[in-house]
């Protein structure tokens, strides 16, 4: 007897305990939607926040709970939409891919310094002493604040001190924008591959005094592109990608050559046989010489001057101009530029 009441006892105590846990796993119990597992598999699970969430896992949440949309994973793209659409059941709806892009290409070749910094390298400590050391008081500082931003290797400082991205690696978090304390880096459609690469304000020769590649708003580019999908906004060209405008005929046009095209060589225009010789197609293009010929004869184009912007096929009625191959000094600046 003097064994089994101390056993009886903890026992008793034991199943008392037991029931007790029970009753309080059931009554305490959370439910967790397997779902959320599930979507945070299909996630790229970079915890970039470019969703608005806490990482990765925040999204997998508020997605399954109806708080965030199937493709509100920035870097994960229509891929990881659709992936997640199909274990929640619904349509998936994607948006246009976005890059982001520096308006800036004043390097230490094009832009002059007023002071040599010699602090960390942190575009934000630079800015808070003396707002940094050039000119410009709107460039690229060429600190790499952006690139340790940047959670996929998609952005780095190129050899003439500027911030470049690498498009096929952005996925277009945005993370680099919001590092960025002179505002120089944005988010534009994928599909469009001209911007302007200039954040300066100022105007005329007072630019040119201090960046060889800076905007002196002269509004060229804007003359040039009667869509009006180009304004000058604050001595800078700001331009309208909701439009359907390429832009190629700015980027020709801009005297300081502040435009980057991010294709290396694009398609120029030829004329085939059906061509009835209507002249229409010299009227339209915006650079001299590129077309030429009799009336009623078949017309010729100059492949050396031909841009590639299209405006002769638009306006051409027989419909006898396509695009095609790429002139030899289109492709001898493009190996410049590779």
């Amino acid at each position: 007897m003097e064994i089994l009441i101390p056993v009886l006892i903890v026992g008793s105590i034991g199943l008392l305990l037991g029931v007790g846990l029970g009753i309080a796993s059931k009554k305490l119990h959370i439910f967790i939607d397997e779902r959320i597992s599930k979507v945070q598999e299909v996630l790229p699970n970079a915890n970039c926040g470019a969703c608005g969430f806490p990482g990765c896992s925040g999204f997998a949440r508020a997605v399954v709970e109806g708080n965030a949309e199937p493709s509100g994973c920035v870097p994960g793209g229509s891929k990881t939409a659709h992936a997640i659409a199909d274990i929640l059941g619904v349509a998936a709806t994607t948006s246009d891919r976005v890059v982001a892009v520096v308006h800036c290409k004043g390097g230490k070749k094009e832009a002059l310094e007023r002071a040599a910094y010699s602090g960390i390298k942190d575009c934000q400590a630079a800015v808070m002493i003396g707002n940094g050391s050039k000119v410009c008081q709107d460039g690229c500082l060429g600190l790499g604040s952006c690139v340790r931003a940047c959670p996929f290797d998609a952005i780095h400082i190129n050899s003439n001190g500027v911030a470049e991205v690498d498009t096929r690696k952005c996925t277009g978090c945005g993370k680099c924008v919001k590092a960025c304390p002179r505002k120089v880096i944005s988010l534009i459609p994928e599909a469009h591959k001209i911007f302007l690469a200039c954040s300066n304000h100022d105007k005329g020769a007072k630019v040119k005094k201090y960046c060889s590649v800076g905007c002196t708003a002269c509004s060229l580019c804007v003359k040039s592109t009667p869509s009006g999908a180009i304004k000058m906004e604050n001595n800078l060209p700001v331009l309208d990608y909701s439009m359907q405008e390429n832009f190629i005929t700015a980027h020709h046009k801009c005297p300081s050559k502040c435009f980057t095209d991010l294709v290396k060589v694009r398609p120029v225009a030829n004329i085939d046989t059906k061509c009835n010789g209507c002249g229409e197609c010299i009227t339209a293009c915006p650079v001299k010489g590129a077309i030429t010929g009799e009336k009623g004869q078949r017309h010729i184009i100059d492949k050396e001057k031909c841009i590639g912007c299209g405006i002769c096929l638009q306006k051409c009625e027989p419909h006898a101009i396509s695009l095609w191959g790429s002139s030899s000094k289109q492709k001898a600046t493009a190996g410049d530029r590779t």
